[in-house]
């Protein structure tokens, strides 16, 4: 079918068919993606500041506050969008406001994490969330019936949730964990509520690859970080020989994050809104995990120039743990849905096992978990190689 140069700036609101063939990601979703990432870079920088510091544990807590906001936001109008995308005038001015909020919400990532002030961290939450339900009311009143109460739902959640965030900054310091955990438990209660009665029809195939291009843009920026600290160390330090075995492990890391999340097409697997919500919030974890890599190395990087106020220790767990918790949650998420046997399922937490012990051998511990990475996927690739050939009955060779 071929769009029309005439069409109406303004139609209705409806819903997009699951089974739409060719449906693949639009223009707008890459451009709000790469503006999403500049929220994450900062909050990258600020937890780089904050363990090179010392303050590691309230870094992650900062971190993992902010991040939510951003991950949730970006969430939320995914799967929106793969239901209901209309491309017209009004969808695309109230997506560009969406982007404006994140953009107001990174402004305000280092007040937060130096100054514990999350008023422009919160002003663009609500930036973001309230465009999310004009959108929705726009599919209330475009529907009728089970999906109009749907749409209804979803407008009321998050606008209840919206008041409830103000505990960020009107409460002590001291209850702004608790407020974050509340809430987010809060956020994520509300699409099950809503889609009770009547799911959206996002589609898996749309879904499956926007999760994917949004793991390539945050692995991609942990690329940049860790090469522009890299370079740095370089250029103020005349560090190469300290630098190289981190700059290599990193490269290795990261090559190994990309390869293990799409060596299985996990469309397939999203069948039902009960297996796509626990796969979709499980991200989180993915998504975390991946940009905090790319702040481990900088740490890495910085320690190893002696900026960093931390132990060779310290900064190598700024790396490994990160790494574990990335190939642990792609297993979950992915990989043990596609393996087959005991040895195949072990391939991933074995990995990161082995890792997390790699943190314990000084300077070598980035080199050596990026090798250990690297061995995971030819392991794994060996290991469906031989399954394939066996049940094509060829014999096993080795390369």
């Amino acid at each position: 079918m071929t769009s029309s140069p005439t069409r109406s700036p303004l139609r209705r609101l409806t819903a997009r068919g699951r089974d739409e063939p060719h449906r693949v990601a639009s223009p707008l979703e890459l451009f709000f993606d790469l503006c999403f990432v500049v929220a994450i870079a900062q909050a990258g920088v600020a937890l780089v500041h904050a363990i090179a510091e010392g303050h590691a544990g309230e870094g992650i807590l900062n971190y993992a506050m902010v991040f939510f906001a951003i991950w949730w936001a970006w969430m939320n109008f995914t799967w929106f969008a793969s239901a209901y995308d209309n491309d017209d005038a009004l969808y695309r001015v109230v997506t560009l406001v969406q982007i404006a909020g994140v953009l107001v919400l990174a402004a305000g990532v280092s007040r937060a994490f130096e100054d514990h002030e999350f008023l422009a961290v919160l002003l663009g939450y609500v930036i973001m969330r309230l465009a999310l339900i004009t959108q929705w009311l726009r599919v209330a009143r475009s529907s009728e019936g089970a999906e109009r109460t749907m749409a209804l739902r979803y407008a009321f959640g998050v606008l209840l949730c919206q008041v409830g965030w103000l505990g960020l900054v009107a409460l002590p310091e001291g209850g702004r964990a608790w407020v974050f955990l509340v809430m987010a438990v809060l956020e994520m209660c509300v699409p099950p509520f809503a889609e009770r009665d009547h799911p959206t029809s996002w589609h898996p195939h749309h879904i499956a690859e926007r999760y994917g291009l949004f793991t390539i843009i945050v692995l991609g920026e942990t690329i940049a970080a860790a090469t522009v600290a890299v370079k740095s160390g370089i250029d103020e330090n005349d560090a190469l020989d300290e630098l190289l075995p981190i700059a290599l492990g990193g490269l290795l890391i990261i090559f190994a994050a990309w390869w293990i999340y799409f060596v299985v097409p996990i469309h397939g697997h999203l069948r039902s809104n009960k297996q796509a919500f626990l796969w979709g919030y499980g991200h989180y974890l993915v998504f975390t995990s991946a940009a905090a890599i790319g702040a481990g190395l900088e740490v890495a990087v910085e320690q190893a120039v002696g900026k960093a106020h931390i132990s060779t220790l310290a900064a190598s767990a700024a790396v490994t743990l990160p790494t574990a918790l990335y190939l642990l949650t792609v297993w979950v998420l992915h990989s043990r849905y596609f393996k087959v046997g005991i040895a195949q399922q072990l391939v991933l937490p074995v990995t990161a096992l082995l890792v997390i012990c790699c943190t314990f051998l000084g300077d070598w511990a980035v080199l050596a978990a990026g090798i250990v990475a690297t061995l995971a996927v030819v392991t794994g690739t060996t290991l469906t190689a031989r399954k394939a050939a066996r049940e094509r009955g060829e014999p096993v060779r080795v390369a």
